[in-house]
């Protein structure tokens, strides 16, 4: 059994138009969501083994704020993948770079491919606003066996409005 955690980056900013989509940096409000996701991690004993987040600097800060406030101890991969990946390369990256070892894996990433990928694994659609968390028990024994069809178990999606 295993644990696959779905994060989309928190709230970003818009105000400086000349910045790149990827280089937009987060906004008060997006850091206290960042860690209030972290913290729930600590809450629901879920911190994570492995951190996979996109590069843009959003979803880093995100991956960084999150990962502090859950004590996660690890060095957080960094993939250029991630950014704006639809719901198939999203599994296929986490298939790709968790260990056997880990046994909770987070990503953190962005929509539309998070809400996508939540909605084929949930069997539902969820809204799935900035800094949403959705949890997900997986019925595998190896990463490597990562597909839409094996079992998935939504167990919650958090929104950061709603703790």
């Amino acid at each position: 059994m295993k644990t696959l955690m779905l994060l989309r980056h928190a709230k970003s900013s818009w105000s400086e138009p000349d910045l790149s989509d990827h280089d937009r940096p987060l906004i008060e409000k997006g850091k206290k969501a960042a860690i209030r996701m972290g913290g729930l991690l600590v809450e629901k004993g879920l911190v994570p083994d492995l951190i996979l987040s996109s590069t843009a600097r959003r979803a880093r800060k995100t991956a960084k704020l999150a990962a502090k406030a859950a004590g996660f101890s690890g060095e957080i991969e960094l993939l250029e993948d991630l950014y704006l990946a639809p719901a198939e390369e999203l599994l296929a990256e986490a298939r790709t770079h968790a260990p056997e070892a880990a046994s909770r894996l987070l990503v953190v990433a962005h929509n539309p491919g998070l809400e996508d990928l939540v909605a084929t694994l949930a069997g539902r659609h969820e809204r799935f606003p900035t800094a949403a968390l959705a949890i997900f028990e997986v019925s595998i024994d190896s990463w490597n066996e990562l597909e839409p069809g094996v079992p998935f178990k939504l167990t919650g999606v958090f929104r950061p409005k709603n703790l």
